[in-house]
Parts: C-alpha cells; sequence; structure tokens
C-alpha cells in the first residue's frame, strides 16, 4: 500500500477503507509517511469529507495511538463531558461535583487553554494547592471514594491526533468536520468513559458560528459514538455572549461556587442542569429526565453538591475553605468599571471580542508558553437585553498590569452593541441530539 494512492482515491472522493485509514495513520505518526503527502490528504478530506464509517475508523486509529485509559476499576457507568470551548464556559467546575453528588461516578480529564481564557486545569489551580497531576491509582481511588476526580490529560493521550492538528493548523485544513469531530472523539475515547455528553457550542465565541455548522459537528460527534459503541448524546448550546457573568480562571471558580450554592446566573446554571440531565441518564442513575433533573435541584438546594465540591478540593490537595470564603481565590490588586457611553438596550456582546480583553488581561495564554494570571479577568454586569442608561457599568475588568488595561477596555467597549430597541433573546438551547 502507497501514501500517494490513497491520497489519489479521497482526492477523487472515493471512500477509503479501514486498512487504509489505518495505514495512514500509524504511518503518519511513525514518521513513516512525510508532512507534504499527510498535508495533500487532509486537503482532499478538506475537499471530499469523509462518511461516518471512514470518520469513526479516523478517530478510533488516533485514539489507539497513544494511551487508552482503563476506567474499568471505577464502580458504575462512567460518563465524560466536552466542551468545544467558549466564553465564560464554568460548567464542568459545576458539573462535575453537582452530578456525583446525584450518584454518577465522574472522572474527569481536562486540559489547559490556549486562547481567551484558561482550561478546566488552569481554574482548578487557582484553588490553593490543588493537585491536577494525579498518579493513575489515585485518580481511580478518588472517584471511588469521593465520587469525582478532575486531573489533568496524560502527556501520550492520541499523539496522531496532536501531530495531525498541528499540520492542519498550519494548512488551512482545520475548518473541517469529519477532521474536527475526529479529533474531539479520538481524545474522549482514549480517556475511557463508558458514555459522552458534549457541549457543542454556537455563535461568536464558539468555533462553529452557525447553527447548520454546529448541528453538522454534534450529528457527526454522536454517530462516531455510535460507531465505536460508546453512547454519546450532544447538546447544541448558545454562545452568541459569554456565558455566565465571570470571564478569568479564579473569578469563575467563584462563579461555579455561587451556581452550586444557588446563586450563581440563570444561564449557567440552565445549561449545567441540561447537561447533567444528560450525565445522569446515560450513566444509568434515573431513566427520566424530569426525574433526573430534580435530582440535581436537590443537590443544589440541600448543600450536597457544594460540600461534594468542597471534597474533591480536599481529596486533591486544595483548601476547601474556598468554597466558603471566595476571597481565598486569587484576588487582582486593580479594578475599574466600563461605563455604556450611550442610552439603551444590549443588543449584542461579542463574546470572542470579551475573551480577547480578558486574555490582553492575562487571563489566557498566546502561546503555549504563556504565564497566565489566575486573578485577572472580566466580570459582565449586563447582559444582552438589558436596558442600561449613559454610564451606567457594563462590566468590571480585574488587572494588575496598567500597560494591559487600556486595549482591554477597549476592546471590551467593542464587544457591546447598544440600540434602540429590546433585542429577542437567542435560545439557550437549540438542540439536543442524541
Amino acid at each position: 500500500m502507497r501514501a500517494y494512492d490513497v491520497i489519489k482515491r479521497k482526492r477523487d472522493g472515493d471512500k477509503l477503507t479501514s486498512e487504509e485509514i489505518e495505514f495512514l495513520i500509524k504511518g503518519y505518526t511513525a514518521g513513516e509517511i512525510p508532512d507534504y503527502q499527510m498535508s495533500a490528504w487532509a486537503m482532499a478530506v478538506f475537499l471530499q469529507g469523509m462518511d461516518s464509517q471512514e470518520t469513526a475508523k479516523l478517530t478510533e486509529v488516533m485514539a489507539q495511538s497513544g494511551d487508552m485509559i482503563d476506567l474499568s476499576p471505577i464502580e458504575g457507568v462512567k460518563v465524560d463531558k466536552h466542551s468545544t470551548g467558549g466564553v465564560g464556559d464554568t460548567t464542568t467546575l459545576v458539573l462535575a461535583p453537582l452530578v456525583a453528588a446525584c450518584g454518577a461516578p465522574v472522572a474527569k480529564m481536562s486540559g489547559r487553554g490556549l486562547g481567551h481564557t484558561g482550561g478546566t486545569i488552569d481554574k482548578l489551580e487557582a484553588i490553593s494547592g490543588f493537585e491536577t497531576g494525579l498518579s493513575r491509582d489515585k485518580f481511580i481511588a478518588s472517584v471511588n471514594q469521593q465520587g469525582v476526580a478532575i486531573a489533568g490529560q496524560t502527556g501520550n493521550l492520541a499523539p496522531a491526533d496532536k501531530k495531525l492538528y498541528a499540520l492542519r493548523d498550519v494548512t488551512a485544513t482545520v475548518d473541517s468536520i469529519p477532521l474536527i469531530a475526529s479529533s474531539i472523539m479520538s481524545k474522549k475515547i482514549a480517556s475511557g468513559a463508558d458514555g459522552i455528553v458534549l457541549d457543542v457550542k454556537v455563535g461568536d465565541g464558539a468555533f462553529m458560528k452557525t447553527y447548520e455548522e454546529s448541528v453538522d459537528l454534534a450529528k457527526t460527534m454522536v454517530n462516531i459514538g455510535k460507531e465505536v459503541g460508546r453512547d454519546t448524546v450532544a447538546v447544541v448550546s448558545d454562545m452568541d455572549q459569554p456565558l455566565g457573568l465571570a470571564v478569568g480562571n479564579a473569578l469563575e471558580v467563584a462563579e461555579a461556587i455561587k451556581t452550586l450554592k444557588g446563586e450563581g446566573p440563570t444561564d449557567l446554571t440552565e445549561l449545567s442542569l441540561t447537561l447533567g440531565v444528560q450525565m445522569l441518564l446515560l450513566a444509568g442513575v434515573v431513566d427520566d429526565k424530569e426525574e433526573a433533573r430534580t435530582m440535581l435541584e436537590e443537590a443544589i438546594n440541600d448543600g450536597s453538591a457544594l460540600e461534594k465540591l468542597k471534597e474533591m478540593i480536599d481529596n486533591q490537595g486544595g483548601n476547601g475553605s474556598v468554597v466558603n470564603n471566595l476571597d481565598l481565590l486569587p484576588q487582582a490588586e486593580n479594578t475599574v468599571e466600563v461605563k455604556a457611553e450611550s442610552s439603551g438596550y444590549v443588543e449584542k456582546i461579542a463574546a470572542e471580542r470579551v475573551g480577547v480583553a480578558a486574555l490582553l488581561l492575562g487571563a489566557g495564554r498566546e502561546t503555549k508558553e504563556s504565564e497566565i494570571d489566575l486573578a485577572v479577568g472580566v466580570e459582565l454586569t449586563s447582559k444582552v437585553g438589558a436596558e442600561i442608561k449613559k454610564g451606567d457599568t457594563l462590566a468590571v475588568l480585574h488587572y494588575n498590569d496598567e500597560q494591559r488595561l487600556v486595549e482591554a477596555k477597549e476592546k471590551l467597549l467593542a464587544a457591546y452593541q447598544i440600540g434602540s430597541k429590546k433585542p429577542e433573546q437567542n435560545r439557550l438551547i437549540h438542540e439536543i441530539i442524541d
């Protein structure tokens, strides 16, 4: 078999066999197939696409290219949740203890952020002492004993995907549904979960900007799950404005704690409950959506979800007292209010610009080597639909570096669109695909 022939067949729109896909991915990972041939194949896929069987096989081979994590020592059905990313996306910090408090084991492996704000691991490290580099034995024991653990991803998870993504990033082949879906799902499958709940974002702050693209991606990933024997559900949710009110690592941890106390923003709470319902259903804790939602709401109301978060923090070396004292989180030295320059209604908040404003303050990474400032970020006080007067506060910037402030403030102001008519609100949950 030759790489040339596989490239040519895909260029001509033919369906590749499992053997051809396996030959290509294994050969590229091993360094036997050069970048220029793999680039040609990626462009052929970009132009011609792949069907569900091809995409599932690609996913499976990439997942098997590195560590395949065995979670079988953990009792019960293990359900993972993955978000395609957004601005102020704090759901994992809420969901992990919330779902665990309802009896579903949560063995979550998360990554660091690159871009707008930190990833889940960055956020958790805003809690003093919190250890994310758990050994396999400690990770499994934590889930069996506490019902929940969140750890950093292993360095050898789906290395074929890591290598292929780096190539796609410089060859204009990132925006391909089969390649995006297989990239995401290969890591989820390698992580060992029995079921997968996907939060597929759509809108200004999401990777997928249109509803049609997001649904296509969601259906492709659900089909991959079906093909490889993993129960998979996708929730298509809105990211046309930031989720919740906080954008920044310590700020988002504080917001997650407030949400588990029943004091969180409406949209973050609702999305967390929606995703939590799907996780409980896949885990087999209950088989009725209404019953699942009631369980989740009760776990918030009776304090058991917050207590589960404290247990997880204490177990992983952190200071669990933070759940009752948010002042223990990193605090920025300075804050400044960003004021509205006109009166009217908030018609739009460009989520991506808000994320960039937080990045400029130091809350995110511009490169993998960048150090982030866990204390800084953006705290929104007005969301889409709010009526405001000139001079009202739109948001508060938390900052430590005066030089970063001017550009961040300009970017945030540019994110807000003020008009004379109250806009229709986007639906938070667009669709659930199973």
